[in-house]
């Protein structure tokens, strides 16, 4: 066995772990940390987590519901529990949201809890967001000292998709939580040997498929070679430990995935996102190998293939850098690969099992890969994706800026700290360029402030300490200053819908339907990639807006009641409904919610953000006709005919996205709404158009 070592200090060879001390109290070492940490460690640890949580808690309700179609599952699932267990997207349990349900439970349990509000949503994301930045934080610190993990919390927390989605209620920020917490886990267990961290680490990643299925994935080949070829243990203990973290892995993740596949398909939701009821074709399907091939059945639209351009943007080596995905993730990538080679570099002699550059290797590894994936893959594609990335470039900028300074004096590692501060002075301005009524001042701050940085890294072992402190800290402030103008502005902004960006307007040029790529009216570029559809602003509307907030806004969709078709236009399809939630005014919610109680589903609605969006106004279950595309063969036109005769349906809504993008008009929802239309009175409500499910037309 090798010896437990506490960090990384320039060598080639690790630092023993300090002798044994009598352990302090539980507030001590709350606020001290570890023995051989400075003073200022933890203080300063705690002051980054504190100031984090304030920034992502401030104007958190600015976003109202967020997307409604997991807000509308969140509150099915405080209303159900039933529809807590399986993710349905309304408490009567008609189809499931198009995910494992375990990222909603912890925003359905602070429902139950606090009741139906924008924070007790989305405060449990910030939570999470915070977590997330302490993992990373302690990961580094562990094996590159306190000043590693405050850059990797700080480069994180200010990571502008980071910024976001830890304010949003889609499943990534649970997502990015367990996956940072993996690849810490992982590295514990290069440290010592010891089972219990590896098994954990496949907790982890099997609780993360339960939020995001095979995404949770991307990172096991890097972490599984890893470990294989550099845990201190014999190679058929190491065998036998991944043997073991691979059944954790299948039990912490497989246990829902068996109930829901042997549970009777009659007594629970169908499976959302799927086209035969099965959670199985969901997983290596639309949310599965469809995601990189684009043969996505049932999706929004077609993918492309590997350097060609297509719904969601081009793929190939530089998607993680062009307009659509640059501002959101990339401002420290270039850095990070700098420093990452380097750091690699610079270990090279070290043992085969030495921990710290087993976790450059890990968190290196879990970087590289995920960037690769998001680069190439053909299928649906958003810019919000990217979070996914930011823990991993956060602990490798925190980890490879340390060992490199703290080998300055060698000049080709002084070269190499002035090549990442270059490299991310020069990529900020593009960036910052990209959106030049921005802060006009603010690029040549960074360019001009990153290269003086630059050249001062380049003499940083032969200069006075302090003036060689000096050039890193003008380094490190220029290198997130433009990421923090971008989170800043984030933060300043509400987003609502299924597609969100971070930054300012302009700052995402694209990203699929819907757009979201900035604030305003209409989409920035004028369409989407490819020559699409143009898009719509997907961050100030009402769509899901909780009651009382944002009704001033400007609504979502094209414009119509429902989000969608205008009215009259029934199952015509297009994409009303599909990407933001509908505007529901106070005559329609007095229609739907006079005699609920009487029925199973107070509406039904073709797709689910608009069907959302009445259910999260009247607090009624509302049935989403195709799930969240109006693709789903769910509920088949026989089953919905007798629910409407069992009296369990009271309206339709008129409109709405029946059959996916283009709305062929050919589908299950198409044959509904043209059903209903023909044979059911048509109601007007405000401004909205419903059919009285109980009063046949004509009658």
């Amino acid at each position: 066995m090798t010896t437990h070592y506490e960090r990384y200090d320039g060598t080639d060879t690790p630092s023993p772990a300090p002798a044994a001390r009598s352990r302090p109290s539980a507030v001590r070492r709350l606020w001290r940390g570890r023995p051989e940490d400075p003073r200022w460690a933890r203080p300063a640890l705690l002051a980054l987590l504190l100031a984090t949580a304030l920034f992502y808690l401030w104007n958190l309700s600015a976003s109202g519901y967020a997307n409604s179609f997991y807000s509308a599952a969140v509150q099915a699932g405080s209303q159900s529990w039933k529809a807590f267990f399986f993710g349905s997207l309304d408490a009567a349990n008609a189809i499931t949201v198009d995910k494992p349900p375990a990222a909603l439970w912890p925003m359905e349990l602070s429902v139950r809890i606090f009741g139906l509000n924008s924070w007790a949503i989305l405060a449990p994301e910030v939570l999470m967001g915070v977590a997330t930045v302490g993992v990373v934080a302690a990961s580094a610190r562990r094996w590159f000292g306190p000043a590693a993990g405050l850059i990797a919390g700080a480069v994180l927390a200010l990571t502008p998709v980071a910024a976001l989605m830890f304010r949003f209620n889609n499943p990534d920020a649970m997502l990015a939580l367990l996956m940072a917490l993996a690849c810490h886990l992982v590295v514990r267990a290069l440290a010592d040997g010891r089972t219990k961290w590896l098994v954990w680490a496949g907790v982890a990643v099997g609780f993360a498929f339960l939020a995001k299925t095979l995404q949770a994935f991307l990172i096991l080949p890097p972490l599984a070679l890893v470990y294989a070829f550099r845990a201190p243990v014999a190679p058929r203990e190491r065998l036998g430990q991944l043997a073991l973290a691979t059944a954790a892995l299948v039990v912490s993740g497989g246990w829902w995935v068996a109930v829901v596949e042997l549970w009777p398909a009659s007594s629970r939701p169908y499976i959302g996102g799927s086209q035969h009821n099965s959670f199985l074709e969901l997983t290596f399907g639309y949310n599965g190998l469809g995601r990189l091939n684009g043969e996505e059945t049932g999706s929004v639209g077609g993918g492309a293939g590997a350097g060609g351009t297509g719904q969601w943007g081009e793929t190939g080596w530089d998607r993680m850098f062009n307009s659509e995905i640059g501002g959101q993730i990339s401002w420290l990538l270039p850095a990070a690969l700098v420093l990452l080679v380097a750091a690699l570099v610079l270990t090279r002699r070290a043992g085969r099992t030495d921990a710290a550059r087993g976790a450059l290797l890990v968190w290196g590894g879990s970087l590289v890969t995920t960037a690769a994936v998001f680069s190439y893959m053909a299928g649906i594609f958003h810019q919000y994706y990217t979070v996914a990335l930011a823990p991993y470039l956060a602990a490798v900028v925190g980890m490879g800026a340390v060992a490199l300074w703290r080998r300055r004096r060698e000049t080709w590692v002084s070269l190499a700290l002035a090549a990442a501060g270059t490299a991310t002075a020069a990529w900020g301005y593009v960036l910052l360029d990209r959106t030049s009524g921005y802060l006009p001042w603010l690029k040549w701050l960074v360019l001009v402030g990153g290269l003086l940085a630059a050249f001062g890294l380049v003499f940083a072992g032969r200069l006075p300490r302090r003036v060689a402190c000096a050039a890193a800290g003008l380094g490190l402030a220029a290198s997130l200053a433009g990421p923090t103008a971008y989170t800043l502005s984030t933060l300043q902004e509400g987003h609502t819908g299924s597609i969100v960006t971070a930054g300012p307007a302009g700052a995402s040029m694209g990203g699929g339907p819907g757009g979201g790529g900035g604030r305003g009216d209409g989409f920035p570029g004028g369409g989407m990639p490819g020559g699409g559809m143009p898009g719509r602003n997907q961050q100030n509307g009402t769509g899901g807006a909780a009651p009382g907030q944002g009704q001033n806004q400007p609504p979502q969709g094209n414009g119509f009641p429902g989000g969608g078709a205008a009215p009259g236009e029934g199952g015509g399809g297009g994409m009303g409904g599909l990407l933001g939630g509908a505007e529901v005014d106070s005559a329609a919610r007095e229609l739907l919610e006079t005699d609920a109680d009487d029925y199973t589903w107070a509406a039904a609605a073709i797709g689910a953000q608009n069907a959302g969006s009445y259910q999260l106004a009247t607090g009624e279950p509302v049935m989403a006709i195709g799930g969240f595309n109006g693709t789903d063969p769910s509920p088949t036109l026989a089953r919905f005919k007798e629910y409407v005769a069992e009296g369990k349906i009271h309206y339709f809504v008129s409109g709405g996205n029946g059959g996916g993008m283009g709305g062929s008009g050919s589908g299950t929802s198409a044959r509904i709404a043209s059903w209903v239309e023909a044979n059911f009175t048509e109601v007007t409500a405000g401004s909205a158009t419903f059919y009285d499910l109980t009063r046949p037309a004509g009658d």
